[in-house]
């Protein structure tokens, strides 16, 4: 089943994935900033938004319904789960992503014992019971924390809720099939296999994707862009857009000059 994808804007092709529980509506003034220099890709993923649901449960299926719909050369964003799905895009055709750029993003979501910054493996697991039980509530209390530690957390929450409202809940199944992904998915290792231009931007007080993970990273990736936008929770896009606009072009731009 095809994914719902919007165009938007004219330039270099840049493919705009969002996270898990949300759809492509969450951007909404923030492409159309970045629309005015790029042509931009705002993919629904599975059972997303306007997007059906085709049984995508492995991180492989959903980067390959994402890879579908898009041009075959393009830059790749993703946030959070996006990030994930994004990494797996590249590794699995990298002739088709000259660059990616993982925003509010990590390797590993859940914690390990080498992996501490990061959420704990009971956590998800209390996400999944409850969104099984009661997946709208659970997805109110999951968009509250996007948001928990901003400074500017309760307009940021406001905006957010009002945008994801533009679209279609998302499937209980693939709510379920997303957590699993977050709960399961280690791209730590194949990180080395990466053969494109790589950039993460983190939020200084995101509780989900914690800044240490950027601490860790190196051990990967010696020579992977950080940045880090203070006073960010989980979607600094949102709740510090200037910044969070500059960081991003000033890696695009140094990306389309490597490419």
């Amino acid at each position: 089943m095809s994914l719902a994808v919007e165009q938007r804007g004219q330039g270099r092709n840049l493919v705009l994935l969002h996270g898990w529980g949300m759809n492509s509506a969450v951007w909404s003034e923030f492409a159309d900033r970045l629309a005015a220099r790029y042509r931009l890709w705002l993919i629904d993923l599975p059972g997303h938004g306007q997007s059906g649901y085709a049984e995508e449960l492995g991180l492989a299926d959903w980067a390959q319904a994402c890879l579908a719909v898009v041009p075959s050369r393009s830059v790749w964003l993703g946030w959070s789960l996006g990030a994930q799905i994004a990494i797996e895009a590249a590794l699995q055709e990298p002739d088709r992503i000259s660059a990616l750029i993982s925003l509010c993003g990590t390797p590993r979501f859940a914690q390990a014992d080498d992996w501490p910054a990061a959420m704990a493996q009971q956590t998800l697991d209390q996400f999944i019971s409850a969104s099984r039980e009661d997946h709208r509530k659970t997805l109110e209390r999951f968009l509250a924390l996007q948001v928990r530690g901003s400074e500017q957390a309760r307009e940021s929450l406001r905006v957010l809720k009002q945008q994801l409202r533009l679209k279609p809940d998302p499937q209980p199944a693939a709510l379920d099939a997303g957590l699993e992904l977050l709960k399961q998915v280690d791209l730590r290792e194949r990180l080395t296999q990466l053969d494109c231009p790589l950039g993460w931007l983190f939020g200084g007080r995101d509780t989900l994707v914690p800044d240490g993970t950027a601490e860790a990273l190196p051990e990967w990736m010696p020579g992977a862009q950080r940045q880090l936008i203070a006073g960010a929770a989980h979607a600094p896009f949102l709740s510090h857009p200037d910044e969070t606009l500059a960081v991003l072009l000033n890696m695009l731009e140094g990306f389309d000059a490597a490419i």
